[in-house]
């Protein structure tokens, strides 16, 4: 008995996001951050977090498939401009701007893929949060909302 096409088809992008998910956890640690939003309402997010420079290239390239509930969070040293850009990411994003205490500073809304151009903050921000395109809207997160995350300590 031979498999139908389709089913073929299946296996094989399941496989794919299978292992660009297995890559995501070799490549970052694991988090979890809770965003309090503008309509009272509180949603946990899992996190890949990209603490260093060479994570924050990687980021979400290549990626074509981010559960819901799922997102990376860019931490960066201090508070500066930071400016992000979609080269090699498939899917489309809303990117979260947010300062030391965490209090969004603004929202960049289902980002187009693939593209090089600059998507900047507004402000100096230290974190930046990346999203399935459509999550900020879904769950109101705004320049009214607030980024709460526990940073764990780095295993070498």
């Amino acid at each position: 008995m031979t498999m139908p096409r389709w089913a073929l088809l299946w296996l094989c992008l399941g496989i794919v996001a299978a292992q660009a998910e297995d890559e995501l956890d070799v490549a970052f640690g694991r988090g979890e951050l809770i965003v309090v939003a503008s309509k009272h309402a509180c949603y946990r997010f899992d996190l890949y977090v990209a603490r260093d420079d060479v994570q924050r290239s990687r980021g979400l390239m290549f990626v074509r498939d981010l559960p819901l509930m799922t997102g990376m969070l860019f931490v960066y040293d201090g508070e500066d401009y930071h400016s992000m850009w979609m080269k090699n990411t498939y899917i489309p994003l809303d990117i979260v701007f947010a300062r030391s205490d965490g209090a969004v500073s603004s929202v960049a809304r289902n980002t187009e893929p693939l593209s090089l151009a600059p998507i900047a903050s507004i402000e100096p921000v230290r974190y930046v949060l990346e999203l399935n395109a459509g999550v900020a809207d879904r769950f109101f997160i705004d320049a009214n909302s607030r980024l709460l995350w526990e940073p764990q300590p780095v295993n070498d």
